[in-house]
């Protein structure tokens, strides 16, 4: 048996990690997770950590560059533009942009694609519009959902933490996706940088550490693939 919990808000994919993403309408979600999601990511070269990834931890000006695929709906084999703070188009590739990071961050870097996405745990993200409205209220002021980078939002009162160790089924049982619902997704000073800007609010991380044990959404993997469209009712499957 299976229940409603909500619909489909908003849809976000981030084709480079820790770039701004694009809005979808419609999600493929494939075993290793929304197609296209986290498939480039710019690595500090002489790092030899667990996390070599060069992020907007390093260089926060990362977040205002806007990836999107050429081919918004083939992101297997399109191109990947870059439209930069200053309104400049240009390819992921282009040197310029290698160069630019490089500056910033004051290191050497390197581009890489992996097909199976660039996760720090799992590859789907989820939060409800409640979810969040309660991380506002304890903050006593408006957070840019967008600093939290979900890939799902769902309109729903409940807090995905209620669905840990479920499954939810999107849209129809012909074509819908269905994830397996996880960890809730500890945070970090990501959550701090402003998706406009690029300036840093702690206090927002301090909100999350202190009033919700530093988690906000929850993390969710495959379990069958399919599509997930804005206005989907979402379900419960046990």
């Amino acid at each position: 048996m299976s229940r409603i919990v909500g619909h489909v808000a908003e849809l976000h994919r981030f084709p480079v990690k820790s770039m701004a993403g694009e809005r979808l309408r419609t999600a493929e979600v494939d075993w290793q997770g929304i197609e296209g999601d986290r498939q480039y990511a710019f690595v500090r070269s002489a790092n030899g950590t667990r996390f070599p990834w060069l992020t907007a931890r390093e260089v926060p000006a990362m977040v205002l560059h806007q990836a999107r695929f050429a081919e918004p709906g083939s992101p297997k084999r399109s191109a990947v533009l870059v439209e930069t703070p200053d309104g400049a188009v240009l390819s992921l590739h282009d040197p310029l942009l290698r160069a630019h990071l490089e500056t910033a961050s004051g290191e050497p870097a390197h581009l890489i694609q992996v097909a199976r996405g660039i996760y720090d745990a799992m590859p789907i993200s989820i939060q409800t519009t409640g979810g969040h409205a309660r991380v506002e209220a304890a903050h006593g002021a408006a957070i840019d959902p967008r600093r939290f980078r979900a890939n799902v939002v769902i309109e729903s009162d409940l807090g995905v933490e209620d669905w840990r160790g479920l499954r939810l089924a999107f849209g129809s049982e012909e074509d819908g996706a269905v994830v397996h619902c996880a960890d809730p997704i500890p945070r970090c000073v990501m959550v701090t940088i402003d998706p406009d800007t690029g300036s840093k609010e702690p206090k927002i991380l301090r909100t999350v550490a202190q009033a919700f044990g530093n988690a906000y959404g929850v993390y969710a993997a495959p379990a069958r693939p399919g599509l997930i469209r804005l206005g989907d009712a979402v379900r419960v499957v046990g």
